[in-house]
């Protein structure tokens, strides 16, 4: 099991936000693995904060269901099982399948323009290997993209699960093909959106999920 003071931190962080961001950024790029113990006593090593403040980032991060804390455990990044995973991209699949088939087609144009500049940010980082870039512009063209169906609440759910899936997508983000992959998928949705076949669009939702399911199924059969 990795420990967090393994983790070079290069510039100190004062708050219980920044603390969170960072370690947030840390599990996203892959460099705390699933499983690893996250202590007050390290956060206070690598951050130069009180213990409020590193006690605070640990609550932050298991509202976001990244971590897990456990009785006489205490906290870990959180790791997900097999049956967990399909559980968890069961719904994911449901919900984005129906926002997609309940988004009006042909979509605005200014939709349309929207995720357009969203795509090619998209795309500049994954080319110049900016992971933050990558993560922010992938989650804000979906948000905008189910945004689109008209209900608040499913959009409200979809990101939730999108949280819950965490460790599960970020097992993709040290592969350039992968995210190339990706940056594809959303490339061909815009070009659905201009189209009138919903059902090829929330097909092409679906889809767009497996990639990083097998990725990290395949993982934890390998550890």
């Amino acid at each position: 099991m990795q420990m967090l003071d393994d983790i070079s931190e290069g510039e100190i962080e004062h708050d219980d936000l920044s603390i969170a961001r960072a370690l947030e950024e840390d599990i996203i790029f892959g460099r705390l693995a699933p499983g690893t113990r996250l202590t007050e006593d390290t956060l206070l090593a690598r951050f130069h904060v009180t213990r409020h403040f590193a006690r605070q980032a640990i609550v932050q991060l298991e509202a976001m269901g990244i971590v897990v804390r456990e009785r006489n455990k205490g906290a870990t990044v959180r790791s997900l099982t097999p049956r967990q995973v399909q559980e968890i991209y069961d719904v994911r699949e449901l919900l984005q399948r129906q926002a997609a088939l309940w988004i009006p087609l042909p979509a605005p144009d200014e939709l349309i323009a929207e995720l357009t500049v969203l795509h090619e940010e998209h795309g500049r980082h994954v080319e110049s290997g900016y992971l933050r870039g990558v993560h922010e512009t992938n989650d804000r063209f979906h948000l905008t993209l189910f945004g689109a169906c008209g209900n608040s609440h499913l959009v409200q759910s979809i990101e939730l699960y999108m949280r819950l899936s965490l460790p599960v997508r970020a097992n993709s983000m040290s592969s350039k093909e992968s995210l190339q992959i990706s940056h594809e998928h959303h490339r061909l949705m815009i070009d659905m959106l201009k189209g009138r076949d919903n059902w090829v669009l929330a097909q092409l939702c679906v889809d767009h999920l497996q990639p990083s399911k097998k990725r990290y199924l395949a993982y934890v059969s390998e550890n």
